[in-house]
């Protein structure tokens, strides 16, 4: 895939206040270029990150997001891939009058010793509501600085075994004497 220079921008930022960062990492026992093909693909990141509703690609660099809110309505952006380094770096930005104002990167750094990639999320946002949205968002465990943690974590999971564990369908511990079960 070639490197694409939609804007000369040295790193991705949002504008405004009170403007949010969130940098998390991983490392994950696969290749870089493995990695990056995976994240490349926008429409495979709602299968590691829940709080993705959709997420469709438009043209090669631009994609429309769909998320849910910490209230459980849906909120819609439109991003722009702003530069990207084939197999290292992608770093992207919401579309000037998105619902959504957010820009970040996404980097896949070899691990030391041979040990997989080091994918490192880092970004920049303006809390919905303000203020009280971001409380509102803390009130529901929906900070984005947990999400992405969570959100690395499955990936890592999907990318080294092949698939996200889960609990679901899983008993609840529950007394089942009076359980109905299907026959």
């Amino acid at each position: 895939m070639p490197t694409v220079k939609t804007k000369t921008k040295s790193r991705a930022a949002v504008t405004g206040n009170p403007r949010k960062k969130v940098v998390r990492a991983c490392t994950i026992r696969r290749s870089p270029e493995e990695l990056f093909r995976f994240w490349r693909r926008l429409e495979n990141l709602p299968t590691f990150a829940k709080h993705l509703v959709a997420v469709t690609q438009t043209s090669d660099t631009e994609s429309r997001w769909v998320a849910k809110s910490p209230t459980g309505h849906t909120v819609e952006w439109d991003a722009l891939i702003i530069n990207e380094h084939e197999n290292e770096l992608i770093a992207w930005e919401s579309k000037p009058g998105s619902e959504i104002q957010i820009a970040g990167t996404v980097r896949f750094q070899p691990a030391p010793a041979g040990q997989g990639t080091e994918v490192v999320v880092a970004f920049e946002y303006v809390p919905p509501g303000g203020r009280i949205g971001e409380i509102i968002a803390k009130l529901y465990g929906e900070e984005p600085e947990l999400q992405v943690e969570d959100d690395l974590m499955r990936l890592k999971a999907l990318m080294e075994a092949g698939e996200i564990p889960t609990t679901e369908g899983q008993p609840t511990g529950r007394d089942q004497k009076n359980v109905r079960r299907c026959e």
